[in-house]
């Protein structure tokens, strides 16, 4: 079944012939360092797409019970005394990418409350584990660590912004958390924070990486410029006690748990004899 979510006679179709139940709307250009170069298609990926799905929904009758996953990155640049950031916090974008995730929240929104739809949405902060994309600090982090485990390449792990302050959950968790928020309680119009309960700087995580690798006594650590966004997100907190009374839903893997299995995901393609960039 084709679908692209910048053409909507494309997802029409294909709400109409799949008649879902259940809605996971997570397409996205994701990326907020490609946003700030391909800004045009990020906002027509993420934006026009969302109101594609939601609009193909509606004109197709389907009354399926939707998630429109947005991002804690709308929240942006939050002081810290705003910290842990609730569903009420002010909007501060930084990055096209985020922006764009303010449409996609405001749209979700939209078309529950105009349209009398079941559509529900959630800002996920930062999540990782196996399989995460390299574009990804941490899978970059520790796609690095094991090819320099190999000797593939120098022991320099090349980074951006260490400073930045992230709550990480894994990915397993988060997924339950999506199946649950379509299952357990499912509100039109609602919207969550969802989020990790383990708190700490991107440095920080890297440093946890790297104690975990067998060439730990002989990498370092180098800034690469080109891995620095023009701007940052830098305070990335959740309080999610909203969603956790909504649904039940707590995280259950460990931060350490995550990160081991990240690396050693990338441990195992490598040892595979898969070919990588550099990045």
């Amino acid at each position: 079944m084709y679908g692209d979510l910048r053409d909507y006679l494309s997802i029409h179709e294909a709400v109409k012939q799949s008649a879902p139940d259940f809605v996971f709307h997570l397409a996205a250009q994701s990326y907020p360092k490609t946003s700030f170069d391909s800004p045009l298609d990020t906002l027509e990926t993420n934006v026009q797409g969302t109101a594609n799905v939601l609009e193909a929904l509606r004109k197709n009758n389907i009354d399926a019970i939707t998630h429109v996953c947005a991002s804690s990155e709308v929240f942006g640049r939050v002081p810290r005394e705003k910290l842990p950031i609730d569903e009420e916090c002010t909007f501060h974008p930084a990055s096209p990418y985020a922006i764009s995730k303010v449409g996609t929240d405001l749209i979700g929104r939209y078309y529950a409350e105009a349209y009398n739809m079941t559509v529900m949405t959630t800002r996920m902060f930062t999540h990782t584990g196996p399989r995460r994309g390299d574009v990804f600090a941490e899978s970059t982090f520790a796609k690095q660590i094991a090819m320099i485990e190999r000797g593939l390449i120098p022991p320099v792990v090349k980074t951006g912004n260490l400073d930045s302050l992230r709550t990480f959950a894994d990915v397993r968790d988060a997924v339950r958390a999506y199946y649950m928020l379509v299952t357990v309680n499912p509100i039109p119009g609602a919207y969550y924070n969802i989020g990790g309960t383990y708190s700490c700087t991107v440095g920080q995580m890297l440093d946890t990486l790297i104690s975990m690798s067998t060439s730990k006594d002989v990498i370092r650590v180098e800034t690469d410029p080109e891995r620095l966004r023009p701007i940052d997100a830098d305070l990335q907190v959740p309080n999610t006690r909203k969603f956790e009374a909504v649904t039940g839903w707590k995280p259950e893997i460990s931060f350490e748990k995550t990160m081991e299995d990240l690396l050693n995901y990338w441990r195992a393609r490598i040892s595979a004899g898969e070919k990588f960039l550099t990045r």
